[in-house]
């Protein structure tokens, strides 16, 4: 049976990882946020803490492995409500948004597990990924002649011609 300390460390752990990924989200005006991603962590790591109640500490099992399939099954249905197709520039927008949401679950379901270390080096890893990705994005483009998703001035491109 798992301690009151370690239950509040397990899901307060899971809150605060999916909401700097959210923070994250939020500063650059996307549509999934510090609260939506905060509370991904904290449900999923719920849901986990629970699981691990009923077996045996620390040990995944088949029925702790089942509900971590129906968070990451589930969370997919999120994840699809933040994608959108804009028609007049042909552009997908919002897959990071949806893929830090899917981020947020893994997070809190490691820690629900307890997995501290894993859990550190994910979000360390998340936060360099999204606050340098896009400016490593545009210049590995102008390197290697890519077509990126805007250019310098975050104009979108335009759509084909047809000519």
């Amino acid at each position: 049976m798992l301690e009151w300390s370690d239950i509040i460390l397990r899901l307060g752990v899971a809150t605060l990882a999916g909401a700097l990924i959210g923070l994250n989200r939020d500063l650059r005006g996307k549509p999934i946020g510090l609260k939506t991603l905060g509370i991904v962590g904290l449900s999923t790591a719920t849901v986990v803490v629970v699981a691990v109640q009923f077996t045996e500490v620390g040990k995944i099992t088949d029925a702790t492995s089942r509900v971590i399939q129906g968070i990451l099954t589930g969370i997919g249905f999120l994840g699809a409500g933040v994608i959108v197709r804009e028609r007049e520039h042909f552009r997908v927008r919002g897959l990071t948004s949806a893929a830090c949401a899917f981020l947020a679950a893994c997070i809190g379901i490691v820690s629900g597990a307890g997995e501290w270390r894993i859990v550190a080096t994910a979000l360390v890893i998340a936060l360099v990924l999204l606050t340098v990705g896009r400016r490593t994005e545009r210049l590995l483009h102008r390197a290697l002649g890519g077509n990126g998703d805007s250019d310098e001035h975050g104009t979108p491109p335009q759509p084909p011609t047809g000519r």
